[in-house]
C-alpha cells in the first residue's frame, strides 16, 4: 500500500478520535461533573450498502461483516443488500434514496447501469461512497470517495508472480459477465506475465459447470501451465478441476476465504491477491459517519486503497484464523 494511502487512513483514524473526544456540537459528550466515561457515540443516521455480491458469497459476506461492525461501533444503522443484477441493484439504490438514507455505499461492477440511480442520490444531497469496482467512474458520478484497490495494478502483480513461478500460458477465469473490474484484472495479468493469456467465461452461480469447463480447458490445452481465478469460490473449483484433470498447472487467485488460505498452506495454491475486503465495508461507514457528524471527506479526490497485498505460504498462517472468523 502506498505511503499516501496510509496517511489517508491515519487521518481518518485521528479525525474519528478527535470527534469522539469533542464535547460540543452534535458529537458525544462526557457524562456528569465527576469526570466519568464518555457517552456512547451519537446516533449518526441510516446508511445503505448496495453491492453486486449475492447473499452468501464468501467475499461479500466479509464486506458485510465490516460494514455492520462499523455501524455498531459508531451507533448507526446499516442496511446491507446485494444483488448481481445491475437493474436490481439500481432499484435498491433508488429505494435507499426514497427512504432518505443518510448515506449510500455502492459497488459498481457495471458503472454505466448505475449512473442514473447514483445521480439521483447525489442530486438528493445524499453522500455516496463507491467501493470495490468502478473506481475510475466514482468521481465522475459524484461520489465523495472510492474505497478499494487498483485492479490493473493488482493484476500486474499477480502476472509478475506467476511469471516468476514459471508460468508461460495462463488461463484467466472470469466468473461474472460484464464486471469491468474482472476484465481489468485479466488485462493487468497479461501485462505482468508478458506471455499468452486466455480468458474463460464461467458462471459463479453454477460452480459444478464452472469446474467442468476449467477441467476441459486444461485437459485439451496442455500448454496451459497456470490458472488465475478472480474469486475464492472459483479458486477451489479450479483446484478441484486441476486435480481431476491430472494437470500440473500452477494455481493462484484473487481474494480470500478460509478454504483458500488452507489451500495456500497446503501448497495447492501459490498465492491469493488480498484486497482486504473487510476494510471495504468498515471504512465507508466510518467515512459517512464522519461526513454526517463533521463534514469530513477522505481521499482528497484520490481513492483510498485497501490493496493489493499477497497471501502466500510464508504468511498464510498469520491470517488463517482471521479468515475463518470472517474478517479477512
Amino acid at each position: 500500500m502506498r505511503r499516501s494511502t496510509w496517511r489517508l487512513l491515519a487521518g481518518a483514524a485521528l479525525a474519528s478520535l478527535a470527534l469522539t473526544a469533542c464535547s460540543g456540537g452534535s458529537g458525544p459528550k462526557e457524562t456528569g461533573s465527576t469526570g466519568g466515561a464518555a457517552a456512547p457515540p451519537a446516533q449518526g443516521g441510516t446508511f445503505a450498502v448496495v453491492t453486486h455480491g449475492a447473499p452468501g458469497d464468501t467475499f461479500w459476506d466479509v464486506v458485510k461483516n465490516g460494514a455492520e461492525a462499523a455501524g455498531k461501533r459508531y451507533g448507526v444503522k446499516v442496511s446491507y443488500q446485494g444483488n448481481g443484477d445491475p437493474a436490481q441493484q439500481s432499484q435498491l439504490i433508488d429505494q435507499a434514496v426514497s427512504q432518505k438514507a443518510d448515506g449510500i455505499v455502492v459497488s459498481m461492477a457495471n458503472p454505466d447501469a448505475l449512473r442514473e440511480s447514483i445521480g439521483k442520490a447525489v442530486a438528493a444531497g445524499i453522500p455516496v461512497i463507491t467501493i470495490n469496482s468502478g473506481g475510475d467512474k466514482s468521481k465522475e458520478f459524484g461520489a465523495i470517495t472510492h474505497v478499494g484497490q487498483s485492479e490493473d495494478v493488482a493484476g500486474r502483480g499477480a502476472g509478475e508472480q506467476l511469471k516468476a513461478a514459471g508460468v508461460t500460458k495462463l488461463l484467466c477465469v472470469i466468473h461474472e459477465a460484464g464486471n469491468v473490474g474482472l476484465d481489468q484484472r485479466c488485462n493487468g495479468a497479461t501485462q505482468g506475465l508478458g506471455g499468452g493469456v486466455e480468458r474463460l467465461q464461467v458462471d459463479v452461480s453454477n460452480v459444478a459447470d464452472a469446474t467442468a469447463k476449467i477441467k476441459a480447458k486444461v485437459q485439451t490445452d496442455k500448454s496451459i501451465n497456470g490458472v488465475l481465478t478472480l474469486n475464492p469460490v472459483m479458486a477451489i473449483a479450479a483446484r478441484d478441476a486441476a486435480k481431476d484433470a491430472g494437470s500440473t498447472a500452477k494455481l493462484a487467485t484473487f481474494d480470500l476465504s478460509g478454504e483458500v488460505v488452507t489451500a495456500i498452506q497446503g501448497g495447492e495454491l501459490l498465492f491469493a491477491v488480498d484486497q482486504q475486503q473487510y476494510l471495504q465495508g468498515w471504512l465507508p461507514i466510518s467515512f459517512l459517519y464522519l461526513y454526517k457528524q463533521n463534514l469530513n471527506t477522505i481521499g482528497g479526490g484520490q481513492p483510498v486503497l485497501t490493496g493489493p497485498g499477497f497471501v502466500t505460504k510464508d504468511n498464510a498462517a498469520q491470517v488463517a484464523k482471521l479468515a475463518a472468523s470472517g474478517t479477512r
